[in-house]
């Protein structure tokens, strides 16, 4: 579990769970004027806000904030700070006032934007260049909710160190069902089956009022809800846009161009969020695969989509070998932000694969093979791994701090091979 950053504010809701973003939050507060906070709904930026926050607003839910933010915007934006302005995009007017009052009266930590959504596009808006850090929020992590000691860190293996630890004591099917349940702060407690049929509302709400809300001439919700499905089916795959766009068809197939539109959107109230590849050099004349791979804000989304509870993952072990690995991808990408690094996939024209690659800002580098079973599937990770590896310039890319294999359970410990297996039950940020 995550233990708390910093003194909290007197805001702090009660019971409030400590989140990897807190140390990123407390960072970016003393650096920046403005934190935008950003992710899909349901994941808890408001209370985050509020954990750091010293006033706040609430533009989907204080009575007259909306009219007061378009009559007196800086009515709006008095208090003390850091002032939290949740659901900002609600009244996207704001922005400019914002950056014209941490002009009058500099200093860090002033305003803390939270949005579930980028608001329409608007040329008179300033980029906030030199006075805005963005920090995205994510679904929590295994390590956030409690289902995973931590007692292995990204830090540390990304500082080359050895990794052994105890059987963190979860079992597969405890990761199965986290898997399906979700990250969503509001599902901690839940049965499976009730966390599931949320994330189905959650998704029709997303294409029934969101989309329509960016602005964009993206009406029909139908559309949308077979693309989530699609999506769903193509988690962890590099899925292109016309595969995509035949397999959503129902009254006609949608334009490639249609699909893009929908993907942005999607994108836009940070459901889905692609695996960009790593552009590296290569030792051979393979050529490097540039397509991003599919994952949605939390697996759960996708096997809610599918109504695929733990038991029926287990009878498609292939589908649940993808959805953990996209499990993997979103608890990888919330350490690797607290950890000042991005996660890119690998693929190259000869087949060669990295399921993740996370990169520090100095340069430093981590691969990582996912795998969710044991024993001999292990042996071949690992094999697959090191075959990966050797294709990269580590004349230009420097060799990796470590090669990981990481699983859904059992012990964590170093391989004659070189490479490190590192349970997904073990690692935190």
């Amino acid at each position: 579990m995550i233990a708390h950053q910093g003194e909290p504010s007197p805001l702090m809701p009660q019971g409030y769970l400590p989140r990897v973003t807190d140390t990123v939050m407390a960072q970016a507060l003393v650096a920046a004027p403005i934190v935008v906070v950003e992710g899909a709904r349901g994941t808890g930026k408001s209370w985050t806000g509020l954990r750091h926050a010293h006033s706040q607003v609430r533009l989907d839910s204080d009575p007259g904030a909306p009219e007061a933010a378009l009559l007196r915007p800086n009515s709006v934006l008095e208090g003390a700070k850091p002032r939290l302005i949740d659901e900002w995009q609600l009244a996207p007017s704001l922005w400019n006032f914002a950056r014209h009052a941490v002009d009058a009266e500099p200093g860090s930590g002033q305003f803390i934007f939270a949005g579930s959504a980028h608001p329409p596009d608007d040329r008179t808006r300033h980029s906030g260049a030199g006075r805005v850090m963005r920090v995205r929020m994510r679904p929590m992590s295994l390590a956030e909710s409690g289902e995973s000691t931590a007692q292995v860190s990204l830090a540390s293996m990304l500082g080359g160190h050895d990794c052994s630890g105890a059987s963190p004591g979860a079992t597969i099917e405890d990761v199965v069902e986290a898997l399906c349940r979700g990250g969503w702060p509001r599902h901690v407690d839940m049965p499976v089956a009730s966390a599931q049929a949320l994330c189905r509302a959650y998704l029709a709400e997303v294409a029934r009022a969101d989309i329509p809300r960016l602005g964009r001439r993206l009406h029909r919700p139908e559309p949308v809800l077979r693309l989530l499905e699609s999506l769903s089916r193509n988690i962890a795959t590099t899925a292109a846009a016309t595969t995509l766009s035949g397999d959503i068809a129902g009254d006609g197939s949608p334009s490639r161009a249609a699909v893009a539109a929908y993907l942005e959107a999607l994108r836009r109230v940070f459901v889905v969020e692609d695996l960009p590849a790593w552009a590296v050099h290569l030792r051979s004349r393979a050529r490097l695969r540039r397509s991003p791979k599919r994952h949605l804000a939390d697996p759960s989304l996708a096997a809610a989509t599918l109504r695929a509870g733990p038991e029926r993952l287990w009878r498609d072990t292939g589908y649940l070998g993808q959805a953990f690995e996209s499990l993997v991808v979103r608890d990888l990408r919330i350490y690797a932000e607290a950890n000042d690094a991005t996660v890119h996939h690998y693929q190259d024209s000869n087949g060669h694969e990295l399921d993740a690659v996370v990169i520090h800002g100095d340069g430093r580098w981590l691969a990582v093979e996912v795998k969710l079973g044991s024993g001999e599937r292990l042996d071949e990770a690992a094999a697959t791994l090191n075959r990966a590896c050797e294709q990269i310039d580590v004349s230009k890319a420097g060799e990796p701090a470590k090669r990981l294999v990481i699983t859904a359970a059992g012990y964590g410990y170093e391989r004659p091979d070189g490479v490190t297996v590192v349970p997904i039950t073990a690692l935190g940020p």
